[in-house]
């Protein structure tokens, strides 16, 4: 049986101080439920002291695709190992459109993060005007595809997936529990086609301005295992309330 996992993705935020109120309250509470932070990296050090003996994973938003060398401003998956993470985001959807992260550079990013022993947490999803013209599928799918080939070719392992519809981060709208039931459905029968063990085991987050207020209905969703958090994390009380409701 797959196990829930709530990843809260800090994004451009923080400070030392806030950063150890934050851990600090989500630690103490204790929540059973697997939960995670993914930060920037001037913190990792500092997120590591903070979990240190909790059950709160911690981890990196995002990843080189090379391995060492003369890479200014990259940081590789040796030395987010080396740092102790846990979890990598690969993909982000702010990645793709400001970076211009093509798909396969992701799927790259997410061998390098399994090669060192991490978790990569793979985002995919489409924007509003792919959505109005009914192009969802196909873009999930042409997203999914070259990671999906590594997979049949290099036996990637236990990758976590997140969905987020573009359209519904930080705009306002709201995707419907029939739109996230189909989305994730659909990715789990993607992977599914390339591996049936691991597309029935693969864990798919929800990433789409997840609140506490909407979770109890996208949390009971059969394909939804959990989600990936953006502004709902950096508050301690958002985030333990996601955490419970997803055990």
């Amino acid at each position: 049986m797959r196990k829930s996992i709530i990843v809260g993705n800090w994004k451009m935020n923080g400070s030392s101080a806030q950063n150890k109120a934050l851990v600090s309250a989500i630690v103490a509470a204790k929540r059973k439920g697997e939960s995670a932070v993914c930060v920037p990296f001037p913190y990792l050090e500092q997120v590591k002291n903070l979990t240190l003996d909790s059950s709160v994973g911690f981890g990196a938003q995002d990843v080189s695709v090379h391995e060492s060398g003369a890479y200014t401003g990259e940081v590789s998956a040796s030395m987010l190992k080396d740092m102790g993470c846990h979890y990598v985001i690969v993909g982000h959807s702010e990645r793709r459109t400001h970076h211009q992260e093509s798909s396969q550079m992701v799927a790259q990013k997410a061998q390098q993060v399994i090669d060192h022993g991490m978790c990569p947490i793979i985002c995919i999803g489409e924007r509003l005007e792919e959505r109005e013209s009914g192009s969802t599928k196909r873009v999930l799918k042409e997203q999914l595809t070259p990671l999906l080939t590594l997979l049949a070719t290099s036996g990637m392992i236990a990758p976590i997936l997140a969905y987020e519809p573009v359209w519904a981060i930080g705009t306002g709208l709201v995707a419907t529990v029939g739109q996230v039931a189909d989305a994730h459905h659909f990715i789990r029968q993607e992977v599914a086609k390339v591996d049936a063990v691991l597309g029935d085991g693969v864990r798919i987050l929800y990433g789409g301005s997840l609140k506490p207020e909407n979770a109890e209905a996208i949390f009971a969703i059969e394909d939804v295992d959990g989600g990936l958090i953006g502004g709902a994390s950096l508050d301690a009380a958002s985030f333990l309330s996601l955490i419970e409701q997803a055990r």
